[in-house]
């Protein structure tokens, strides 16, 4: 028997998903809005597909209607782009959807449609659809504020950002031996196997970097002194024609604020920036460390330092946007990988620095300490903000910096 609280969530989350579409022209639901990032109708259709391939095909040994459609929905990126012709026009893939949606729920809601399966014991597979409708929900949300950036709109600000210097408020996290991943419950792959381990004293900051800590990196030449940006975010830098976050914008007077999901809003000064690439995360804190007060030896955190502190309750003002970290998303030691494709990460290439904490648009059922997010380094469309990682307090003499860096160059 799956249980109805289940049920109630993946329906709630295919309604999130239909209203994504529901709500854009028909003109813009097979139309991309940003090179890194397929398009609305495609991240649905994947949606569905997914459904089809794990209820329909796995379980119920029934491939012909994932058959049909595995050529286009089955890959990544790439395969979306070469795809796209191929999408049907709004109205036709919203009734697909929605049909293939309800005849699931119905199947799910009676058990005897059902044969005895692992993944059904306990209501596995629901939850875990839950769970990979909310990843592909939020990137939907970046499609869409994709979007809004691309379209633009004139702003009156009202309120003027300005700038600050970063808060050096920290909490010290003691050596020790810390859990890092999942230990129970529906989780992914890269999640697992759960694992202690041994972490030196660190001091990390209670918040991300906030808007107007930012805008005082902008202003302090940040963006053009060449000595915070490695090889490969000068690269960026001059590729992207970037000099400010993704999404923000001046107005007639030159004030700053920000193209939101809904258009044009203020930028406020404590709300934790984002739209920021691992590349400017990483500029912003070379800054710190070098001009900021109390910010000596400031770097990304790896996500063994985000993950220690977050279970201690250090970080406060999580889960507003992902922070990024230091390393790249890599498999956990003893790491089993899926045999089911579909459930396999795809990020494990040493390509996609790793992202912590979920943002104001995650959804709750991945809402939990141990999920991993990841992107590429240049990405900045993926509601990311930051947040530093320091030496302790009490040890910042040079032998103790020295180790500290040995310890960096080895993430």
């Amino acid at each position: 028997m799956i249980a109805p609280q289940s049920l109630g969530a993946l329906s709630i989350i295919h309604r999130l998903l239909i209203q994504l579409v529901e709500d854009l022209p028909a003109r813009d639901v097979n139309t991309r809005f940003h090179a890194d990032l397929p398009c609305m109708g495609w991240l649905l259709g994947r949606s569905v597909y997914l459904e089809l391939w794990w209820l329909r095909e796995k379980i119920l040994g029934e491939n012909d209607l994932s058959r049909r459609v595995r050529h286009i929905f089955s890959g990544s990126l790439p395969q979306a782009v070469q795809m796209q012709q191929q999408l049907p026009p709004k109205e036709h893939l919203l009734n697909w959807a929605l049909e293939i949606q309800d005849e699931h729920l119905s199947r799910l809601a009676n058990p005897g449609q059902l044969p005895a399966h692992p993944w059904l014991k306990n209501g596995w597979l629901v939850d875990y659809m839950v769970q990979s409708h909310g990843r592909i929900y939020e990137q939907m949300l970046s499609v869409r504020h994709a979007r809004a950036v691309k379209q633009g709109g004139a702003f009156e600000v009202r309120e003027p950002l300005q700038s600050r210097a970063p808060g050096a408020d920290s909490t010290e996290v003691s050596q020790g031996h810390y859990r890092i991943g999942a230990r129970e419950g529906v989780m992914f792959d890269n999640e697992q196997p759960m694992q202690m381990v041994e972490m030196r004293n660190f001091r990390i900051s209670d918040r991300p970097a906030d808007n107007a800590a930012w805008l005082a990196f902008m202003e302090d030449g940040g963006y053009a002194k060449e000595e915070y940006w490695s090889d490969e975010g000068r690269q960026w830098k001059q590729t992207s024609n970037l000099s400010h976050p993704w999404h923000w914008r001046k107005d007639a007077a030159g004030h700053w604020y920000a193209l939101g999901l809904n258009g044009p809003m203020e930028l406020l000064p404590d709300q934790p920036v984002s739209g920021i690439s691992w590349y400017e995360a990483e500029a912003y804190a070379n800054w710190a460390a070098q001009n900021i007060e109390g910010f000596g030896g400031a770097v990304l955190p790896h996500e063994y330092h985000w993950e220690a502190a977050a279970r201690i309750g250090a970080l406060k003002d999580g889960g507003r946007v992902w922070e990024w970290c230091g390393n790249p998303l890599h498999p956990y030691k003893d790491y089993e990988k899926p045999v089911d494709p579909e459930m396999c990460t795809q990020e494990f290439d040493g390509r996609h620095p790793a992202l912590r904490g979920g943002c104001i648009h995650t959804q709750p059922a991945l809402r939990r300490i141990s999920i991993r997010n990841a992107g590429l380094p240049g990405a900045g469309y993926l509601f990311s903000g930051v947040r530093l990682v320091f030496p302790p307090a009490l040890q910042e003499e040079a032998l103790y910096i020295e180790q500290w860096q040995k310890f960096l160059d080895k993430r």
